[in-house]
């Protein structure tokens, strides 16, 4: 998948062998090194990282449960 096929802020199910040992993993496309798609990265959830989108293989969009409420680790 190229950056074109991605939405800044969304989330996507992920796998790389480099990080989390290789498990399964939600990533979220960041901008927050530019708004152009050639500095998207992926912001690596639990963690102040990022990675290159070509450091993971993409498995599909991440979808928010429905008639669910998801609460803000805060709360």
């Amino acid at each position: 998948m190229g950056a074109a096929n991605f939405t800044p802020g969304c989330f996507y199910w992920a796998k790389s062998s480099k990080f989390f040992d290789g498990n399964v993993t939600v990533v979220q496309v960041s901008t927050v090194f530019g708004k152009d798609p050639d500095y998207w990265t992926l912001a690596l959830l639990g963690t102040d990282q990022h990675a290159m989108l070509s450091d993971f293989e993409i498995i599909s969009s991440a979808e928010m449960p429905q008639n669910r409420r998801v609460r803000d680790a805060a709360e």
